[in-house]
């Protein structure tokens, strides 16, 4: 049975995190840079294997550049360093709703599972066949090295540990 690569449309994706500031309130960030890529058997879009991510730490944006530089900086992601956010995944079953992978940031890998929501596979009016998906998860970010915080006045942390992910993506079938 033929192998099917499948890579994503950037234009039609994004890749979201958010995380408790002072621990009242979510700030949400981006990475605007980002490319995966998988295999399918056949022509269809059920067993997939070979699933690979890749964000660059230097496209983050939290709508406010001065933490946006913090957080490229050794406080947090280390870009110079380490400019490259991965996940890499062997298989999964669409008919599933859970994906275990590796998230590797900052040099650090540890295994990470994500809940996923099929969206179908379509062809476009361009006659291109395009497949959606919905990942979500959490991720603690001390795990990965992203250890940085700083106290309040009255003893609250300013950044959370636990850090939410949600990924909109759409693939598209390559010829």
């Amino acid at each position: 049975m033929a192998i099917s690569k499948w890579t994503i449309d950037p234009t039609h994706s994004e890749v979201i995190f958010k995380v408790k500031h002072l621990m009242i309130s979510t700030v949400t960030g981006r990475f605007k840079v980002f490319e995966g890529s998988l295999e399918s058997q056949g022509d269809g879009f059920e067993k997939l294997k070979n699933i690979e991510f890749t964000a660059d730490i230097a496209s983050i944006d939290t709508n406010n550049d001065q933490r946006d530089e913090h957080l490229r900086s050794s406080d947090f992601f280390a870009s110079d360093d380490h400019p490259k956010l991965t996940f890499k995944a062997a298989e999964f079953d669409v008919k599933s709703d859970i994906l275990h992978g590796e998230l590797t940031m900052r040099g650090i890998t540890k295994p990470v599972t994500l809940e996923v929501e099929f969206g179908g596979v379509v062809v476009d009016p361009y006659g291109q066949t395009k497949a959606g998906l919905t990942v979500n998860g959490k991720i603690s970010r001390k795990e990965f090295g992203l250890t940085w915080n700083g106290m309040t006045e009255a003893g609250s942390v300013v950044v959370g540990d636990q850090v939410r992910l949600n990924l909109e993506v759409q693939f598209v079938k390559q010829v």
